[in-house]
C-alpha cells in the first residue's frame, strides 16, 4: 500500500473518531478535499477536485 493511501486511511480513521455522526464525517472530509461514495463494491474515498475513487474504506469504518 502507498504513503498516499496510508496516509488517507489514517485521516478518515481520525476524523471518524472525531465525528458523531455518519454525516458529519462526510462534512469533515470534504473539507480536507474527500468524499465518500456508495458504490457496488462497497463505499470509497474519492477526490473532490477529480472526482476520481482513491481507495476503499475499511468495513470497520464502513458502517
Amino acid at each position: 500500500m502507498s504513503n498516499d493511501i496510508q496516509d488517507i486511511l489514517t485521516l478518515i480513521t481520525r476524523e471518524r473518531g472525531l465525528a458523531v455522526s455518519d454525516r458529519e464525517w462526510q462534512h469533515r472530509l470534504r473539507g480536507y478535499g474527500y468524499a465518500i461514495r456508495d458504490t457496488d463494491e462497497g463505499r470509497v474515498i474519492t477526490s473532490l477536485l477529480r472526482n476520481a475513487p482513491l481507495c476503499a474504506i475499511p468495513a470497520d469504518l464502513a458502517a
